[in-house]
């Protein structure tokens, strides 16, 4: 179906609308969310919070981007949020923990398992998320979208609102990063 077709019922708030418009960029949303959050459980959460915001914001929407486009830039912008914000709370977990406080919530899954991965692939998925996950923000964010969701690097220009060029950059700089990273591992001096 074309994206177009959905934006005028979704901005009238027609409900079957909107009920196909999840259809079709849940799962899109979901690994997305994923490959950042690490987490099944905050990658639903964040899912649900990026169609609500959609939904709250289709109004606003004038088609300057494709309709995908807009919402992967939701996707990516909440996950940076709770990214941040577990930070936060990480570093107020560790001085509660000092004053002998309770500890809160978990706030890192460690052992993470994307979708797309098969089993006897599990450690070096697990090995290459933690990397990517050391990576600057913007290097990580391009490289999920490319690497993970198979995104080109078009599409991921218009998501991130940078020059073709810029994005050309950043992934080379954040497979250099990874290259390092990864040679560290394999040679035993880094521990993830």
């Amino acid at each position: 179906m074309d994206e177009k077709v959905l934006i005028k019922p979704l901005q009238k708030r027609d409900e079957d609308a909107f009920k196909k418009l999840v259809e079709l960029y849940q799962d899109k949303v979901y690994n997305t969310v994923l490959g950042f959050l690490h987490s099944p459980e905050d990658a639903e959460d964040i899912s649900q919070e990026v169609f609500i915001e959609v939904f709250n914001a289709i109004g606003k929407f004038r088609g300057g981007a494709k309709l995908s486009t807009w919402i992967y830039r939701i996707a990516i912008n909440k996950s940076l949020e709770l990214i941040r914000k577990q930070k936060r709370q990480k570093r107020f977990a560790f001085f509660t923990n000092i004053f002998d406080m309770p500890e809160n919530k978990k706030l890192y899954v460690a052992d993470f398992e994307h979708p797309g991965v098969q089993l006897e692939h599990k450690e070096n998925a697990r090995v290459l998320f933690a990397a990517i996950a050391k990576l600057p923000e913007n290097q990580k964010v391009a490289f999920t979208l490319h690497k993970v969701e198979g995104l080109s690097y078009q599409e991921i220009s218009k998501i991130l609102q940078l020059s073709l060029s810029s994005v050309e950059s950043l992934m080379f700089r954040a497979k250099k990063k990874l290259q390092k990273l990864l040679a560290d591992f394999y040679k035993g001096t880094n521990d993830y």
